[in-house]
């Protein structure tokens, strides 16, 4: 396992267009589990704010984009899904386990709002784009 600092995360909200929702980070990190599946691990501590926002996302699956070890780096991409959140204190941890999105972010963004373009939204949305990657 490889464990990185996480810099920045950002959730693709497709029931907005993919607008981006920033996720103010106290603290994070992500871990490349090198396992069988190719899962990373993505852990942001966070103000308790955000807890009824991420209990909304609790049964979907989420494209974000973090940026690791450093602020000047490139954000990668990755469809996860939320496997837990505590509180701790009055801050809150969110554990998000997924796969990286190896194409170009350029490509990626492309296909999604070719897709949207399209008509596709929410559900449908991640089932075409995973057809298609």
């Amino acid at each position: 396992m490889k464990t990185f600092k996480l810099r920045k995360l950002v959730i693709l909200d497709y029931d907005k267009g993919l607008e981006g929702t920033e996720v103010n980070l106290i603290d994070g990190l992500i871990i490349n589990r090198e396992d069988d599946y190719d899962t990373w691990l993505i852990e942001g501590f966070i103000n308790h704010s955000y807890w009824e926002y991420f209990k909304d996302k609790q049964n979907e699956e989420l494209m974000v984009q973090a940026t690791i070890t450093k602020d000047t780096n490139e954000p990668a991409s990755f469809i996860t899904k939320l496997t837990e959140m505590h509180e701790i204190g009055n801050q809150m941890n969110v554990m998000l386990m997924g796969k990286i999105i190896d194409k170009q972010k350029k490509d990626v963004e492309q296909l999604l709002t070719t897709l949207i373009e399209k008509g596709y939204e929410g559900d449908n949305l991640i089932q075409k784009f995973k057809e298609i990657y």
